[in-house]
Parts: C-alpha cells; structure tokens; sequence
C-alpha cells in the first residue's frame, strides 16, 4: 500500500501516529543499546536523519512512553524480546542544540538558559514529588532565564541527580546537534568563552555525573577533543568513517529503489536519483543516499537540490573563496569531476580552518560535500605516518551547490560574463574594463593573508579559473597549470565544438627585477611565454586551427589589471 509522504517530521511519535511513509530504521535502537558504551558521539552531515532517531531513541526508552509500544510494533526492534523490557522504563533527558544560534556570546547564552528552562519544564513531577529535600527543591527553583552561567553548566547534571532520586532509577540522556552553537561561535568570533562554557557543561553531564547510564550526542563534525572533550575518556565517537551504525543514518540504495517502487517510479526514475543523490559512504558501506532529498523527490517527482538548499553554506563558502591558491588549484579538480588525495584528521580544530587546508577537508568530508573513494585500508600496504584518502564531490546536488556558489562570488551579471563573451570575440579593450571591475570587487574577498600585495593576484587568479569553469562548463574543457609544448600555461579554455574559439591565459604579476616598468611590459612578456613555450600545441593537436586560438597576456600590479591580445 502506497503511504503518504510527508516532508520535515522529525517527531518520531508523529511519524508512526500519522502513519507517514517511513524506512525502518529502529534496529539502530537495538545495536546501539547491545554496545553498551556509556557516551556515543555520532556525527552525520545535516538533515541525515540525526533528529529522528534521536527522537526515536526518546519514544522507545523514555518512561513518559511506557504506554505507547504500539509506535514500535511491527518494526525490526520489536522484532528482539530481550529488547523490548527497556521500552518505555527510563527517565530520559532529551534536548536538542539545533535552535541555538546566536551572533553573540550574550544571545547565545540567553538562548542556552532559555532551553534549559524549558527543559526542565517537562518534568513537573519534580516539584510535585516528595522525595526531594529542602536544598534540592531550592536548587530546583533557581532554574530560569536568569540564572548564572555557572548554574547553567551544571543544570544537566543537577536534573540527572533529581530524576534518579525521584524515579530510583539513573537517566539516559540525548544531546542532539551539539555543535551548531559552536559553529556560530567560530563564525561570530566567541569561540573561546562558548568552549569554556561547553567544557565545564559536558565534563559535568557526561563525566562526573553519577546519576547517568549512557548517553547519546550527534552532531555534524568531530570537534577536536582539546577543545571541549578534554576529560571524556568514556567518549566513544562513531564518525563517518566508522563501521559502527554505518547503514543507521541515511537512506542505502536498496532502501531508496524499494521505496520509489512503492511510490510508483521505475528504473528511469531511479538512475537519476541516483545520479543526484547517491555518492555518500559511511564506514564501508558505499551508496548512501541522502535523505532529505530523497523525501523531497518521492513527494514531489522532482529532482532539485533540495539538501543543499536547506542551508546557506556560508562557513565552507567563506573558507573555500578565502582559502591558498593550493586549495583553490584542488577545488579546480573537484570541479571538473576528477579525485584529489589528502591527509587530515577527522578532528575538527576550528582555529585551524583559517590556515590548514586539511582541516578544511575535513569540515567538507563531515558536512557531506566530499566523499572517499579510497581509504587508507583499501591502499597499498606500505607504511605511511599519515593516512593519505582519496575523495571527490559527493554527487550531482553537491555539484550544482559548488557551481551556483562560484557564481555568487563572481556575481556574473556585473563581470564575469560580459567579460568572458568579449574575449571570445577578441575584444581587448571590452574585455580591460570588465577585468577590472571584477578584479577590485573580488580581490579582497579571495585574499585574508597578511601581505596582500604578494598573495593577491595569485589568490584572485585561481578564484578567476573557478569562476571561468562554472561559466563555461557546457561549452569548454578547461585546464589550469598543465604541461603544453615546452613549457606550462596557466589557463586553457579547449572548446567541445571545434569550430568555436580556443583561448589561452598567462597570468604574471609586474615584476621590476625582469625590468619590468609597466604593465604593458608584463602582459608583453606574457604574451612572448605563450610564443617561446609553444602553449597552443595541445591545442593543435586535438584539430583546432592556429588561427581560432585566441591568445592573452594579463598583467597584475596591486588591483589593477593589463590584457594584450596576441
């Protein structure tokens, strides 16, 4: 029987009451409860599903739904006996980060404490109950929008130590996104006072906490253990890498084509959704598709980057735009559909996003935008003293987001594309006026470095090459830094219709120990490269004529910009 899909229930009860279409994901209860460890950080990128099975762990365990087994009847969990005595039978402490996105450090914490009150709000029982003496009732009271930050940091551990007493029985807790405050926090430049707070509150809830049983976190990225988890050593973390619960969040192909044939579609319908969805692996398990979008398609038959439009993806946009040329060069690589390799460390260390490339693809691996083709286990076994992966974009909705993203920062309508259409037809001095607009509008968005006069150009010229490839992705192959001839070009524009215009770039910035006066002498000179290193040979070879190779010189110095046609 074909179910009603409905689109943004995170509310597992309201799933199952409202019998909505739903892929059964409760074994993930059982496998979870059977491991037995007493704190699991899972992270997943964003709308994977974090929300509703932490919901679900909430509706199974929470003993304010000891009376309502029927949600779990007929699903694989049930499915277990011994399983089934923990339904409904503990006190639970469920909450969720989500919503916590303050600009400020003092909004942030308004927002925390706000949470907190409310938190406590669910458990009226507490001031009902006669098992709490005078101090804890006092402490009980204290709880609301006014408290300190100090009674804040330990409100989670004081609600354990109440529900124990009340219900004789210790608490099962479960933090949902735990890092989106601390996102924002780096984003708006109070990294440092949330981490204290975050510390002090995690080492009292999840370490010393007497009255906890296990506990449950998730969130996007691994945030580096130094900077909030120094003293969790029961800290187990299941990352997208891991084999753990591998197949628990996210949709696996056999759970998407099973589904679509239950709402109608057939193998037509089912290559594209794998073409624009599929592409995500956790631990060992290839094909996951991603879940959000998948939802959206069934519901509505249209493929759309509905994940990634769900955000503003304005931390990796920023880190991407203002990352090294080397960064940048990788970028170009992704974009064209090809692999890079690189090490890093599953540990987000915020501090470093500013400098290490490798923490960058680490946000972009656990965000979802990359995924590993080759792990370090799946390559030859020589000893390496780092693990070296293999990665690429995810799949076609990631693709597109990455595109649209490059052309934002060009904001085509007012540079990148009058420029490009002038220098196809070879018009020079169209094609200076345009370079320059574009050139000191978005110089100082490619460049945070500390000697921007030096960094600059390069910085702006490889962000250029992302603009151009998104541009003419239809239309044109384009290389960057590649061998030709005698020598290498920095940019190659090879059409797919050869009777259409080829175009190669030389960048160089003016360089007075080549005695170099003027701007006119560095396009000059870049011009005669493109001559002595035989540049247009690749070109030639591949059947197109000498004379429909277009050929410039540009030269940089500062913000301005110099174009010669050779």
């Amino acid at each position: 029987m074909k179910r009603t899909v409905a689109i943004g229930i995170q509310d597992f009860e309201k799933l199952r009451s409202g019998n909505w279409f739903y892929i059964d994901k409760t074994d993930f209860i059982r496998r979870w409860w059977n491991q037995g460890d007493d704190v699991t950080l899972i992270t997943r990128p964003r709308r994977f599903g974090k929300t509703l099975n932490m919901s679900m762990l909430n509706c199974f365990f929470s003993n304010k739904y000891e009376k309502r087994s029927n949600l779990f009847e007929g699903l694989d969990v049930w499915e277990d006996e011994a399983i089934r005595k923990e339904q409904g039978s503990w006190p639970v402490i469920f909450l969720s980060f989500a919503g916590i996105k303050g600009t400020t450090w003092q909004s942030t914490m308004y927002q925390m404490k706000a949470l907190i009150s409310e938190l406590f709000g669910r458990y009226p029982e507490l001031k009902q109950s006669d098992r709490l003496d005078e101090e804890e009732r006092k402490k009980l009271t204290a709880i609301s929008q006014d408290m300190s930050d100090e009674a804040a940091a330990l409100s989670i551990h004081l609600l354990s130590v109440l529900l124990e007493k009340v219900y004789g029985k210790k608490v099962l807790i479960f933090l949902d996104e735990y890092d989106t405050p601390l996102q924002e926090a780096y984003i708006g430049g109070f990294w440092d006072e949330l981490v204290a707070f975050t510390r002090t509150m995690f080492n009292n809830t999840f370490k010393t906490n007497p009255s906890l049983a296990r506990a449950v976190m998730t969130g996007i990225t691994r945030v580096s253990k130094e900077s909030i988890f120094s003293d969790l050593n029961n800290l187990v973390v299941v990352t997208t890498t891991s084999t753990q619960y591998a197949d628990c969040f996210g949709f696996t192909e056999e759970e998407v084509f099973t589904a679509m044939k239950e709402q109608g579609y057939g193998e037509k319908e089912q290559a594209g959704v794998k073409l624009w969805y599929d592409g995500f692996t956790f631990g060992g398990i290839t094909d996951i598709y991603n879940p959000w979008s998948v939802i959206n398609y069934l519901s509505t038959g249209k493929l759309d980057t509905w994940w990634a439009n769900t955000s503003g993806n304005g931390l990796v946009g920023t880190l991407l735009r203002r990352g090294s040329p080397e960064l940048k060069q990788q970028f170009e690589t992704l974009l064209q559909g090809d692999f890079i390799e690189a090490s890093f460390d599953e540990q987000i260390i915020f501090s470093q996003l500013d400098h290490d490339k490798d923490a960058i693809w680490s946000l972009l691996l656990a965000s979802g935008y990359l995924k590993i083709l080759l792990t370090p286990a799946m390559q030859e076994p020589y000893f390496r003293i780092r693990p070296v992966y293999r990665m690429a974009l995810t799949n076609g909705e990631v693709q597109i987001m990455f595109d649209d993203m490059v052309r934002r920062w060009f904001n085509q309508e007012e540079g990148l594309t009058p420029f490009v259409r002038s220098m196809l037809r070879g018009n020079v001095l169209d094609m200076n006026r345009y370079m320059n607009r574009i050139a000191l509008r978005t110089f100082s968005s490619f460049d945070t470095g500390n000697h921007p006069g030096e960094a600059e150009p390069e910085r702006f010229y490889h962000g250029f090459v992302l603009g151009l490839m998104v541009e003419q992705a239809q239309g044109y192959h384009l290389r960057s830094n590649r061998e030709s001839g005698f020598g290498r070009y920095d940019v190659m524009m090879e059409p797919k219709n050869l009777s259409d215009p080829a175009v190669i770039m030389e960048f160089k910035v003016m360089d007075a120990d080549d005695g170099e006066t003027t701007l006119e002498d560095t396009a000059s000179n870049a011009l005669k490269q493109i001559e002595e290193k035989r540049y247009e040979a690749e070109l030639i070879s591949r059947g197109i004529p000498s004379e429909n190779i277009l050929k410039y010189g540009l030269a940089f110095q500062g913000k301005e910009c110099r174009i010669l046609k050779g």
